[in-house]
């Protein structure tokens, strides 16, 4: 059966750096996906930014929505733009971080339910 989740209903999920809302989850029902809206702010002045996390056994896509932003990963630097489109693949570390002059949004899409038990934040 189909279900609407709004983001209302979200669940906050204060990670350090950044607003993180779980739409999607094995907690709303979903059996095989995690989406979650993320939104990282523009660095203050003299702010340490914060470091690296991985996904063991699972890739991570994330879509830009707004703003702009390099993604720092094992592999290398890969700057972002509106409409671009990242794919983590499992194990990699990376931080996504904000480079413009506006909150960088993004959409974080995981093909598993439920991604806690197997992330590292570094």
């Amino acid at each position: 059966m189909a279900k609407v989740l709004t983001q209302a209903e979200a669940k906050s999920m204060g990670l350090p750096g950044r607003k993180s809302l779980e739409i999607v989850s094995g907690e709303k029902g979903s059996q095989a996906v995690t989406l979650r809206l993320v939104e990282i702010p523009v660095p203050k002045p003299g702010e340490a930014p914060r470091g690296p996390h991985y996904h063991q056994g699972f890739e991570e896509c994330i879509f830009v929505l707004s703003g702009q932003g390099t993604t720092v990963a094992d592999s290398g630097e890969y700057p972002l733009k509106v409409g671009d489109t990242i794919l983590i693949p499992s194990g990699e570390k990376h931080v996504t971080r904000n480079t413009g002059t506006e909150p960088l949004v993004l959409l974080c899409f995981f093909p598993v339910a439920d991604i806690s038990k197997r992330t590292q934040e570094r």
